[in-house]
């Protein structure tokens, strides 16, 4: 891991504009931001689409792409975050792609996963998503009207990892995918 481009992109995550946990409300279609993190390039790899939030502050953490236009939310209980990191290099090959193919409808939640509430990042607050059955907390800062950034904190690890995501639903749409 490289750890000057981690400090490289922290810097810039803290050098954009908070979050509003309201302004989170919708769809939200994502994608890694290298930063020499061992997740970078493994949730695309297993057709990760994004996130949603709903207006009661809940959120589907992981949502992914099942079939064209069908977004299956999946429990982040299933994969243990700290395994899924030590075994990341396999995350980003065919054969775990075909394997969790296989596997989501298995994986796919029942119920919303995680809550959004706010968090204090450097000097202010901002949005955050905590996941209700893992240690992890996403934080979110703005890039633009319909884009925000994200760094996953898990607790214990000094990596974070890096993403965006771009507003692809008003925010007023209610239904679960």
């Amino acid at each position: 891991m490289s750890g000057g481009l981690q400090s490289e992109k922290i810097a810039w995550f803290a050098s954009l504009p908070p979050v509003m946990p309201d302004e989170l409300i919708g769809v939200w279609c994502g994608e890694g931001i290298p930063s020499g993190h061992p997740l970078d390039g493994v949730l695309e790899n297993l057709q990760w689409f994004g996130k949603k939030f709903h207006p009661d502050f809940r959120a589907d953490a992981l949502l992914f792409q099942w079939r064209p236009r069908r977004l299956v939310p999946a429990e982040p209980s299933f994969f243990p975050i700290r395994t899924v990191i030590r075994f990341a290099a396999f995350g980003r090959t065919s054969v775990a792609r075909q394997l969790f193919s296989h596997l989501s409808k298995l994986v796919r939640a029942r119920d919303t996963t995680a809550f959004v509430t706010l968090r204090s990042f450097g000097e202010d607050q901002t949005a955050a998503m905590v996941y209700d059955r893992q240690p992890i907390a996403d934080f979110f800062r703005r890039i633009g009207d319909d884009e925000i950034a994200g760094m996953m904190v898990v607790e214990g690890d000094q990596r974070r990892y890096f993403f965006r995501l771009r507003r692809v639903d008003a925010p007023d749409e209610k239904a679960r995918p």
